[in-house]
């Protein structure tokens, strides 16, 4: 038997000396497949154990009731193997619409795993555990299994919660890992081959301290006044839409940069009653205390006919305020 099965099976090799176990690939429409028989004490194929790789189990949907009768009836390994090929060559139709499935489950993996890139050496994930040690644990919000992406927390000196997300590469620390910020300005780091979570954790802090200020007005902004756009501002969010009254608003846009310099402004609301808030604004700018634009957004209530645009542009010589009339 053993003759006759190495040349019907070549590449199905025994794995231990009883030879109760047989791995290996079996041959199917000029195609190899992976293949693992366990056998009983006894050898006989009723009380047998058969393993395939997917694409060979892709092959025999639909044959399972054929193959498990085979089995029963089998005397030796040499006699199942030849049904077994017998079936799985003569499968007719539904063998081949089995193949071309088969073709494109193997495509679809081939190209995930061209996408994916081959996984990181084992001191990747040592050097990294011992990077998050002396951070500190207790930043560490969130990280998945593969440790590909992590999510670390901050507080700023208000007392504000802040999250950067971190999305680490295979050659990491050689090459800079991704970072993700709710910031209103880009944030750049700096980074070299020795660089670790520590110096990114460093400069996302210092990013912090420096929008504190702009976030201070925001926030003030966002408790103060009845903020119709956006529903629910970001950390990123710089302009806000500032119900003055009924059906008219205020836009304005803080410059990050400069948070308690005049914002641009665009009023909303009916010619008769921007205008002159436009002109008083004017000709009181010097007087311009940032957080005199919350309580005097309060106290105005407006009706409004039509829309009316008023764009206020501050330059460094003069306050100039331009009107766009719009139908409404």
């Amino acid at each position: 038997m053993e003759a006759s099965l190495l040349r019907q099976c070549p590449l199905l090799l025994p794995q231990n000396r009883a030879k109760t176990v047989y791995e290996g690939f079996i041959s199917v429409q000029g195609r190899d497949f992976h293949l693992r028989i366990e056998l009983p004490e006894d050898l006989q194929m009723k009380n047998a154990r058969l393993l395939c790789s997917w694409q060979l189990k892709t092959i025999l949907n639909g044959y399972h009731q054929i193959i498990q009768q085979r089995m029963q009836h089998s005397p030796d390994l040499m006699s199942f193997l030849m049904e077994l090929k017998m079936v799985l060559e003569t499968g007719s139709d539904s063998a081949g619409i089995s193949m071309k499935v088969m073709d494109t489950l193997e495509v679809a993996l081939k190209k995930k795993q061209e996408l994916c890139p081959p996984p990181p050496p084992p001191q990747f994930y040592s050097s990294l555990i011992e990077e998050i040690g002396i951070l500190g644990w207790d930043k560490l919000v969130f990280v998945d299994t593969c440790l590909s992406t992590i999510k670390l927390k901050a507080e700023d000196a208000s007392g504000r919660k802040h999250l950067i997300t971190l999305k680490l590469k295979a050659k990491y620390p050689a090459e800079s890992p991704d970072c993700f910020v709710d910031f209103p300005v880009p944030f750049s780091v700096s980074w070299t081959p020795q660089s670790s979570l520590i110096s990114i954790y460093g400069q996302f802090l210092a990013a912090l301290e420096s929008l504190r200020a702009f976030w201070d007005v925001t926030d003030e902004i966002d408790e103060k006044t009845w903020v119709l756009e956006p529903e629910k501002p970001t950390r990123s969010a710089t302009a806000r839409r500032i119900a003055l009254g009924n059906n008219a608003s205020i836009h304005i846009e803080v410059d990050p940069k400069h948070p308690t310099m005049l914002p641009e402004c665009c009023f909303l609301g009916a010619d008769h009653v921007v205008k002159p808030l436009g002109i008083k604004l004017s000709r009181n700018i010097h007087l311009w205390i940032f957080l005199w634009i919350v309580a005097f957004v309060i106290h105005i209530n407006l009706m409004v006919p039509f829309l009316i645009k008023c764009v206020i542009i501050l330059n460094v010589h003069s306050l100039s305020i331009k009107y766009a009339y719009m139908s409404g």
